[in-house]
């Protein structure tokens, strides 16, 4: 707490920016009265995962252009013990597919909300639909030109 407001903090890649990472930060929001995100930097992410699609930079960017955020700052670590005494925040809200990763939080007077994504999109699926797309969008733009058709590419002489 902070001068009488209550603090969020939340976290993620937010990789391929979709509707689930947005219900989660209203969510968080409507917790507190000040909320706090983290996005983790590409070194943290390559740390556990594949590099993200989209560059930190960028990630950052958008994040800061959603309303819901008070603050955004790089998150460089997954573990947040320091953050609490830094940051002086009082609920961490994190998708549930870290559930138990963060419980150790709440032996320092931490409330841990675990956010049920539920059905919907998620940056994992957004991947694998846009690959599974590509390949037969690669084979028809391969395809599309006979082999003797005459393109104009040929030299003349």
């Amino acid at each position: 707490m902070i001068g009488g407001k209550t603090v969020v903090y939340t976290s993620g890649t937010f990789d391929m920016l979709h509707a689930n990472h947005i219900k989660m930060l209203e969510y968080a929001r409507s917790l507190g009265d000040i909320l706090i995100v983290g996005v983790n930097t590409d070194e943290l992410v390559m740390s556990y995962k594949s590099q993200p699609i989209i560059p930190f930079e960028e990630r950052i960017a958008l994040m800061k252009a959603i309303k819901y955020p008070d603050i955004v700052i790089p998150q460089h670590s997954l573990d947040h013990t320091d953050k609490v005494k830094k940051l002086n925040f009082d609920i961490f809200v994190v998708g549930d597919d870290w559930a138990g990763k963060y419980d150790y939080l709440k032996e320092q007077g931490v409330d841990v909300v675990y956010f049920p994504y539920g059905k919907g999109v998620s940056s994992t699926e957004l991947k694998n639909r846009i690959y599974e797309r590509w390949i037969p969008l690669k084979n028809q733009a391969d395809t599309h030109i006979p082999d003797d058709a005459d393109t104009g590419s040929q030299q003349k002489n």
